[in-house]
């Protein structure tokens, strides 16, 4: 599972280089998702700009990536393609995940709540 994260201003964005989020690899990313954000407060951005398929284990691995986050952290999502958004959607995931559609809105959203 290819995740590379970068330290931002407004938070660490850790962006998926694989573009399937799935049974195969979703172990391997809540691993990893912990490795890169163990002792990190603040905001995790999770870019999913290149991930165009998100199954039920993919999106189980997202939300355990949330659980085992410290109380001073928080797991945002930055620009779902379509089809990952409509499975945040029909799940309802959308309502438990702040969403935002371009990590220029995400860094705006940092500034607003300054």
């Amino acid at each position: 599972m290819n995740l590379e994260s970068t330290e931002h201003p407004y938070g660490l964005l850790v962006a998926v280089g694989d573009s399937r989020i799935d049974a195969a690899v979703a172990i391997q990313f809540k691993d990893r998702m912990r490795e890169l954000t163990s002792g990190r407060a603040g905001r995790i951005l999770l870019d999913l700009s290149r991930v165009d398929f998100v199954d039920s284990s993919g999106l189980g691995a997202i939300v355990a990536a949330l659980k085992q986050l410290e109380a001073d952290q928080t797991l945002e999502l930055v620009a779902l393609s379509p089809t990952v958004s409509k499975v945040f959607r029909l799940t309802r995931m959308d309502k438990v995940f702040p969403i935002h559609d371009t990590l220029e809105q995400a860094s705006g959203s940092c500034a607003d709540a300054s």
